[in-house]
């Protein structure tokens, strides 16, 4: 038996659920595509042309498996932050390894699709950006990454919706019943195979990596008290409800 300096689990600590499985899904990276889609970005203040896209990362351990409990998830607000904002996605689950993925074998190291929220210190971005910075302190905080169930890419659910092609699936989210986001995935700017080919040039895709595929316009800010549901097609919704900020 190995010994460690600091007390290390004997299970791994951060994992997905599976829809209508007991089975987990153990999370290694979270890969963040930006601007992916057009209005998104010319509501940022961005050129929507096809640029080569960029990634950002958000560490495992900043997922909140909204599928765990039977209640709706209690998010803190965040704290150095007064404009945390919602970032509705849909996020694809790899599940197995790749480096220069082909983009017609794009969907064979696909496990299978989630619906979730990149939660944003919004001011703290802009700042970043003014000065050159990267977006740790914006992107990567705890619970900045809620995600609900994933569904296997070949169930039948996802038949003819998401398993071979994002189509003209809806995506959506609402703030306390109010719509706030409605888009449709083939609005992204960069598809699905492509984010997975480009990702694989720049790393060797694992399964266990989780990829947040971009937002749609209609982002806006989060107060305590707020509930939010994100929905994409028949996937499981992605539900939470954004608590006082944690004092300890």
């Amino acid at each position: 038996m190995m010994n460690f300096v600091v007390p290390h689990p004997s299970l791994p600590i951060i994992s997905k659920s599976i829809q209508n499985s007991a089975a987990r899904f153990d999370v290694n990276r979270i890969y963040c595509i930006a601007r992916n889609y057009r209005e998104h970005a010319i509501e940022m203040g961005h050129d929507p042309d096809r640029d080569p896209p960029f990634f950002f990362l958000k560490p495992a351990n900043a997922v909140v498996d909204t599928a765990a409990s039977t209640t709706r998830n209690v998010i803190p607000y965040p704290p150095m932050t007064s404009n945390l904002h919602y970032e509705g996605e849909l996020v694809v689950a790899i599940g197995k390894q790749g480096l220069h993925i082909k983009e017609e074998n794009a969907f064979d190291h696909v496990f299978g699709y989630a619906v979730g929220c990149d939660l944003t210190r919004r001011d703290l971005q802009a700042e970043a950006k003014k000065m050159g910075r990267p977006w740790a302190t914006a992107k990567g905080f705890d619970f900045s990454a809620p995600i609900g169930a994933i569904v296997p890419k070949d169930d039948e659910g996802l038949e003819g919706l998401l398993s071979s092609s994002p189509s003209s699936s809806k995506i959506s989210l609402s703030v306390n019943d109010e719509v706030r986001q409605d888009s449709s995935l083939d609005q992204m700017i960069w598809s699905l195979p492509e984010i997975i080919a480009h990702l694989s040039k720049y790393f060797r895709l694992m399964p266990g990596d989780l990829v947040m595929t971009g937002t749609p316009a209609g982002v806006d800010a989060l107060d305590v008290g707020d509930s939010v549901v994100i929905s994409c097609g028949n996937l499981p919704p992605c539900e939470f409800v954004i608590g006082d900020a944690e004092t300890s």
